[in-house]
Parts: structure tokens; sequence; C-alpha cells
């Protein structure tokens, strides 16, 4: 009984650090104003837990007593630091150039300029420095905002494993480095670093409206972060188109979240989703978002063509409405702005559903060969389902197979292996 009890409260633990780590990590790093260091006591009160939850139990919020563990730490290294430098000035030194990171009361930190209260915000915009590299940026914002593991990271820019650690622990050292504020920058730097806040809040999202690995399809947790991001970004910089598309599309694609699993959490494919469940406030809200990127006028930006191509999709009462030759278009105008094998495996989905399958895998076989999709399971599933339409069973469920074998998510990898037992 010890052991299950520990075990249950070993598993309650990994799953409220998981859902409350951006926030520990973002509240720390408003009172220490380093991340790396925030990303340490964030762990050290996991640390904690681990040693009491299993003895005491779980308590009712065992968010907040993560972060009341982890600022009380925090707290203390600040104090331990201003002593250590009242020491300095008693012998005589003056510390180096700039303020302490002490030197601020944590009381008086919670607004700023512009009266943005959200630690959050501040963690994606201090990530997004300019001293680092755009990939180190966004490696670095999912690993803390999204609580990513690096090889989810990996997974989501097709790069190996190595390459994002590196990038994860140089990036947190040059922002230590450089000593990059904590806060929400001015007018000027921010629409600097907007292009890869975007990004971040895109693929974060994106992490949980389908989990590249473990038992759920969903993490929901990741979804609302993100589009509350995007909706108090969309409030900040009203006058950006892409801050709107991007706030449309994770509308609309919210929307769906209640039909895109079974009863027993297994994935729904959107043919089959039952679209009286799709979120009309939701979808509403990200057409008024849309709209309002269109009004601020010029070239819709990839946020914007993408939140149209979910809105084709959210018009339609019934999948067979869809309006595919449109999609088709409009991932024509992504792919122009932003060419990618990804993008272009789209394309050639909505292609397959207006001109046929036939048209579809042609474009798809034309992808086979890129080297960034060797291991991306959705070309071998894209290819199964041309197949299978096809007539070309066998073929089909070869192809779902090795889907199958190439993706992490055990719910995805019950459906593909259905849809090939099916054939």
């Amino acid at each position: 009984m010890a052991v299950r009890a520990e075990s249950t409260a070993h598993g309650a633990i990994e799953a409220v650090f998981r859902i409350e780590s951006a926030r520990l990590i973002a509240g720390v790093a408003r009172i220490v104003r380093d991340v790396g260091i925030a990303e340490e006591l964030a762990q050290d009160a996991l640390v904690a837990a681990l040693e009491r939850w299993p003895e005491s139990g779980v308590p009712d919020n065992p968010g907040a007593w993560l972060m009341a563990t982890a600022k009380h730490r925090a707290i203390d290294l600040v104090r331990r630091r201003e002593r250590y430098a009242r020491k300095l000035a008693e012998m005589g030194r003056d510390l180096e150039s700039g303020p302490p990171l002490w030197a601020e009361d944590p009381a008086d930190t919670v607004g700023d300029s512009d009266g943005i209260d959200d630690d959050l915000l501040r963690l994606v915009f201090t990530a997004c420095h300019p001293v680092l590299s755009t990939e180190a940026r966004i490696a670095l914002t999912l690993r803390l905002v999204g609580g990513l593991k690096t090889d989810e990271i990996a997974r989501a820019f097709l790069v190996p494993e190595s390459t994002v650690a590196q990038r994860i622990v140089r990036a947190k050292r040059s922002l230590a480095k450089a000593g990059v504020p904590f806060e929400v920058p001015a007018a000027p730097e921010r629409a600097e670093r907007l292009s890869s806040v975007l990004e971040v809040i895109y693929l974060v999202f994106n992490e949980g409206y389908s989990a590249t690995a473990g038992d759920d399809w969903l993490r929901p947790g990741l979804c609302e972060d993100a589009l509350r991001l995007a909706r108090v970004l969309a409030g900040l910089m009203e006058k950006e188109p892409e801050v709107h598309g991007l706030a449309a599309l994770l509308e609309i694609q919210a929307s769906r979240t209640a039909a895109r699993t079974g009863p027993s959490g297994e994935p729904v494919l959107l043919a089959d989703q039952n679209r009286g469940r799709w979120d009309r406030l939701l979808i509403r809200r990200g057409f008024a978002a849309l709209a309002r990127a269109e009004s601020l006028g010029g070239t819709p930006g990839p946020y914007a063509l993408q939140a149209a191509i979910a809105a084709c999709h959210a018009q339609a009462r019934v999948y067979e409405d869809t309006d595919w030759a449109r999609i088709a278009l409009l991932y024509r105008a992504l792919a122009a702005q932003v060419p990618s094998p990804v993008v272009e495996l789209n394309r050639a989905v909505a292609v397959s559903m207006a001109d046929g399958p036939a048209a579809g895998l042609a474009l798809v076989d034309a992808l086979a060969e890129d080297p960034s999709l060797a291991g991306y399971h959705l070309l071998p599933s894209v290819r199964g389902d041309l197949l299978a339409r096809l007539g070309r069973g066998a073929e089909a469920r070869a192809e779902f197979e090795r889907a199958a074998a190439l993706t992490r998510n055990e719910r995805e990898r019950t459906l593909l292996l259905e849809r090939a037992a099916q054939l």
C-alpha cells in the first residue's frame, strides 16, 4: 500500500509540474531576474514535492504549493545575495556595472509600464531576446513556457535532439551573460521580437493540440496557455495583422477540441467529427480576429492564411461541404511565403480532396526523398490514406504500419494500426 501511495504521489507530482512549470519559472524569474536560475529553483520545488508529498499527501492546491515553495527559495537566494553585497560594500568594493538582481523588492514588481500583469508573457519576450538566435529563442521558450522535453522540441523542429539541447543550454548562458531584464520590452524592440514570439506561441499550441508523445492525444493546458498568450498579445499589439491572424487561427482550431477525441480519449479524424460539438463561441471569436487582421490591410501573412484555411473548415456544416479548392489555393499562397515540406504535404491533402487522390499522391511522392521528412510519421500516414482511396490496400496497409512505427503518441499509434488492420 505504501509503495502504491508513493507511486500515486509521484504521478501526481509529475502531472502537476508539467502543467505548472511555466508559471513557476515565470513567477520566480520576476524575483531573481534570471530564467536559468528560475528554472533551477522550479526544479528545487519539484524535488521538495517528491520528498514531502508521498508522506504528507498531495495538497489541495498543488500548483500553489509548488509556487510558494519556489518563491520562498528565490527570496532566500535574493537575501543571501543581498547579505553578500553588503559585505562587499563594507569592504569598500563596488559591484560591477548595472543594478544588482536583488535591488528591487519582489512585491513592487507586480505591474509594468504597459500595464501588463502577465509573467508568462514576460517570460516569452525574455526568451525571445535578440541576443539569441531565432532557433535558440524558440527552443528556449518551448522549454520554459511550453514545458516541453528536449526530444519533443526536436521533433517539432525536425532536428536532432542533441542540437536542441545545445541551443537551450547556450541560450540560458547567453541571457545570463547579457543581463537580459525580465520584462515586456518597449514598443520598438517589441516589434523586432514579434515573429519569434508568434512562432513560439504557435508551436506551443500545436504541441497541446496534437501531442508528439505520451498516452494522450491532447494536452489542453498547453492549448489554453498559448491561446491566452495570443489574446494578451493581440490586446498589446492591436495594429499588427499577424498577431490577430495567429489569435484567429488558435481560436478556430481550439473550437474543435471537444470533438477531436472519443469517449475513451481516442483520436477522432476531422472527417468523422461531430461538428455540433465544435465551440461556436470560439469560432465567432476566431472569425472576428481574422476580420480584424484583414481590416489592417496588406498581404495576409502566414498565420492569417492558416486562419483562413481553418475558417473554411469552420464554415462547412458537414465535411463534404468543405471548399477544398479554396483551401488548396490558400496552401499554395502559404507555401510561397513559407516554403516547407510540411506545408506542401498539407497542400497535397487539399489537392487530393479537390482534384482526386491521384493528384494528391503525385505531390506526396515528390516529397518522399526530402531528408527533413525522413522520420515524419504524417508522410506515410497521408500516403496510406491516398493509397487506400485509390484501392491499393496492401500498399496503404504498409504505409499505415510505417507511420505507426514512427509516431511516439500511443493514441495515434493505435489509430494508425487500426486503419492498417481495416485494410
